[in-house]
């Protein structure tokens, strides 16, 4: 179990979380919603030991703060919203970061195996700076797969912890992505995503979190917490969920393309 209690991050001297309490459970996705500047990303750094905070953060009843570098790479994999390498690597040599630095270093194949799951086979020997972005955010996937790649181990779930993973895709790219996240909980792993699509949130997430202004609104389930009431407050617009729009006006959910 993931559990964070009094959560709060202080940049310069604005408060951006403010004793903000979260848990997430193994073999569940755990999604965080909310607007631009809510604190979500926020949340993710502070849980990852990324930001400093206040607060107490445990993982399956260690404080993360007793926890060694080398602990926590074994235990979890990190995905930020953006990477950026400034020297030319190939695409193998990224995801080889993650192999290297997780529990699975001597087990090579796992590098490859990694990059079939987020439909880069094959990609290996291409220089990761020629690649799309939406290619390179899934290079970075299979970095963080790599490094966590059983979902459980010794019967200690591993984590994956995930920022906007499907920001730069298309809808095609962003259903594989999410039946990976899908996959890896189903598995017993643990897994704590950013999320702006509130589609694809309901679609594949067991636990929603809705943040706003640096606290959390509601947690729960999607039928509990995405409510036309909860989003609009969190929001600060008038959300309608459920609602078909008005005839003749063309839309897409992503279930319907799951299907296909």
């Amino acid at each position: 179990m993931l559990r964070a209690s009094g959560i709060g991050v202080r940049i310069g001297r604005k408060q951006i979380l403010g004793g903000l309490d979260f848990e997430a459970a193994p073999g569940a996705v755990t999604a965080i919603v909310g607007p631009n500047g809510s604190g979500k990303s926020t949340l993710l750094k502070a849980i990852t030991g990324d930001l400093p905070h206040s607060g107490r953060i445990s993982l399956d009843g260690t404080d993360l703060a007793t926890m060694t570098a080398r602990d926590l790479a074994a235990r979890r994999g990190v995905l930020p919203q953006g990477s950026t390498l400034a020297f030319p690597f190939t695409v193998a040599e990224v995801v080889a970061i993650g192999l290297h630095h997780g529990a699975f270093g001597a087990e090579a194949a796992i590098a490859s195996r990694a990059l079939d799951r987020v439909g880069l086979g094959g990609f290996g020997g291409r220089f990761y700076q020629e690649l799309s972005g939406g290619e390179q955010q899934r290079v970075q996937l299979a970095r963080v797969l790599a490094q966590v790649w059983e979902p459980v181990q010794d019967g200690r779930p591993r984590w994956l912890f995930l920022d906007e993973p499907v920001s730069a895709l298309d809808i095609a790219h962003q259903l594989q992505v999410m039946r990976i996240a899908r996959d890896y909980a189903d598995a017993g792993g643990g897994v704590v995503t950013v999320m702006h699509d509130l589609n694809l949130t309901a679609m594949f997430a067991d636990r929603v979190a809705v943040l706003a202004q640096g606290r959390c609104l509601a947690a729960g389930t999607p039928a509990e917490v995405m409510t036309d009431a909860t989003l609009g407050r969190a929001y600060g617009c008038a959300l309608h969920v459920g609602r078909t729009p008005p005839p003749g006006t063309p839309f897409l959910l992503p279930h319907t393309a799951a299907t296909v």
